[in-house]
């Protein structure tokens, strides 16, 4: 069956018509221990489910499942009818095999019911049964509790407050002269009204109780309701962690597994097979893979980064000290004279011995980003990143992770229905690859799209599925990052420059981690986990945040043979 789509209640309607059979699963082990008279908490867990519900008993055997595995080595060698409901087990090949094992062919016939798809009448009219038996008993408790009285009170005093509104309104309304001149008739006339007023009260009252009575009596189900086809219950039929873990993988049975028959309880084999290919296609667009983990080629390639990003931090450091600078500048000469030694076949002396002397003066401004083939040196020494300032070496990294993270997702899940992942999970995969927190307030924007507004030549969103989408290869040269944040920071100075305030950029800078308390902290920090440092972006601090950062019927018993059956 299908996950929250009626499997139990078909499950509960198989054993009503069908009392020979035992039910062998976790929800059954629980009923058992319950009318043994075992006290348990009521509440429910987090990962509670109806597939795998939380037992609580304080009993050690049975809160962690060891009876049941007790119960499965026991339960084959009996021979009798047996219905196996394990909703999550049952969808998976593996799983089912396991179960088929330890059942052998020679002592049971294996039957696998498929409950997929649309009911048919039988089941519907049994939990629209089961629905309107929960809504009788949900409206003996409202009047149990005194819900009716209330309610009859409640409209009693809204009636009362809505004829004082008007009888106020009116009397200011009247001339202060006909009042006094009809005082006393007004008197009379108010102890008539009165009495009307009582008399409509009590009338009100009866019909109400009337009203209810007749509401007690017809308790019925809403045609909405009439329509339903699956009914709601307290749990979930699969916790949403192990739905998350699983959900891919779920399969339909097959007689290659071992099975002596398969029965396709409300739809064709091929409708079912299509329904449950449609429910975990969508599945996938909403649930997140929650056993992802960073592959080798992320790794490999984040880690390359970490060392160019420290590298670039570092050489505009020394282009802005001038002692550095100078040095840079003449290191840029003395190769700008190897090429020309090697040119000097092609050149003039006289040419050749002007040029020598003459000083290298390049404005960063006047060269095209895209043409420049050393982002570290533009001719003179001069890097391409020599005018960063903070938010640009942020958004260089951001722009490097996002890039990463969505070509690293593709490579690691390697889903075709899954290429990519909404704006929902996007802080979810974006820590557990980079190790740290990602939050929008951090850039100064108020919401993800005007995020993606300042990456927009890296990252996008894909309008049919709005998944988030990688605008550039994925063997794009890193280099190309610090160019396309250059453009980005020229364009912005562009518009300053113009009067345009809202082109100026203002992030949230992180809080510096607090000074060590004695020596062996200091030296404790050296280590750790790569995520806890600076490393690959900026900014990034303990508590991580933007930027870079380190880092799921039977034969009978007439010849001595059991029936095991497995609805999945």
């Amino acid at each position: 069956g299908v996950p929250d789509q009626g499997f139990f209640d078909w499950v509960d309607l198989f054993i009503k018509n069908n009392p020979s059979y035992t039910e062998l699963s976790d929800r059954k082990i629980l009923e058992w221990a319950e009318k043994s008279g075992l006290w348990r908490s009521k509440s429910q867990g987090s990962t509670a489910s109806s597939d795998k519900p939380d037992m609580r008993f304080g009993v050690a055997m049975l809160d962690d499942y060891s009876c049941r595995n007790l119960l499965s080595c026991i339960a084959p060698t009996i021979k009798r009818n047996y219905l196996i409901p394990e909703l999550t087990s049952n969808l998976l090949a593996p799983e089912r095999k396991q179960v088929l094992q330890k059942f052998p062919a020679a002592d049971f016939k294996r039957t696998s019911y498929v409950v997929v798809g649309e009911p048919n009448e039988e089941y519907k009219t049994y939990i629209h049964g089961l629905m309107l038996e929960e809504k009788q008993q949900q409206a003996e408790h409202d009047k149990a509790m005194g819900y009716p009285a209330k309610k009859k009170i409640k409209k009693q005093e809204e009636t009362k407050k809505a004829k004082e509104a008007e009888e106020k309104k009116a009397q200011e309304g009247e001339d202060a002269e006909a009042k006094e001149t009809k005082e006393d008739e007004e008197m009379k006339e108010g102890e008539d009204k009165k009495d009307g007023e009582e008399q409509d009260e009590k009338k009100e009252e009866e019909e109400a109780e009337a009203e209810e009575e007749e509401e007690d009596e017809k308790v019925e189900l809403t045609e909405e309701e009439k329509k339903t086809n699956y009914r709601k219950t307290y749990l979930p039929d699969v916790s949403d962690r192990v739905l998350a873990k699983h959900f891919a993988n779920f399969s339909l049975p097959s007689k290659e597994e071992g099975f002596d028959s398969i029965s396709y309880v409300w739809q064709s084999e091929e409708s079912c097979a299509k329904h449950l290919k449609d429910w975990v296609l969508e599945k996938k667009l909403t649930q997140r893979a929650e056993d992802l983990q960073p592959g080798d080629w992320f790794k490999d390639e984040w880690s390359k980064w970490q060392k160019l990003y420290q590298d670039w931090r570092r050489i505009q450091s020394e282009w802005k000290d001038p002692v550095r600078r100078k040095a840079m500048q003449n290191k840029a000469k003395g190769d700008v004279k190897k090429e020309d030694a090697a040119q000097e076949d092609e050149e003039k002396p006289e040419e050749k011995g002007g040029d020598e002397d003459k000083e290298m003066e390049i404005n960063a401004d006047d060269i095209e980003v895209f043409e420049v083939k050393d982002v570290c040196d533009l001719g003179n020494g001069e890097p391409l990143f020599a005018n960063f300032a903070y938010e640009d070496w942020a958004l260089l990294g951001t722009r490097y992770e996002f890039h990463l993270l969505l070509h690293a997702f593709k490579k690691d899940l390697n889903d075709v229905d899954r290429p990519s992942f909404s704006e929902a999970h996007l802080s979810f995969y974006y820590n557990r690859y980079f190790r740290k927190v990602f939050n929008i307030k951090y850039y100064g924007v108020e919401s993800f799209a005007d995020f993606l507004d300042l990456i927009k030549d890296t990252v996008g969103l894909d309008e049919k599925t709005n998944f988030l989408k990688a605008a550039l290869a994925e063997d794009i040269p890193q280099a190309d990052f610090v160019k396309y944040t250059e453009d980005h920071r020229r364009e912005r100075q562009q518009r300053m420059d113009a009067g345009d305030e809202t082109a100026k950029l203002k992030f949230s800078r992180p809080a510096p981690p607090p000074p060590p308390r004695d020596a062996h902290a200091v030296g404790s920090q050296g280590g750790g986990h790569g995520g806890h440092g600076s490393r690959g972006g900026e900014p990034y601090n303990r508590g991580g945040h933007m930027g870079g950062g380190g880092g799921g019927g039977g034969r009978g018993n007439e010849v001595q043979l059991g029936s095991l059956a497995l609805a999945s």
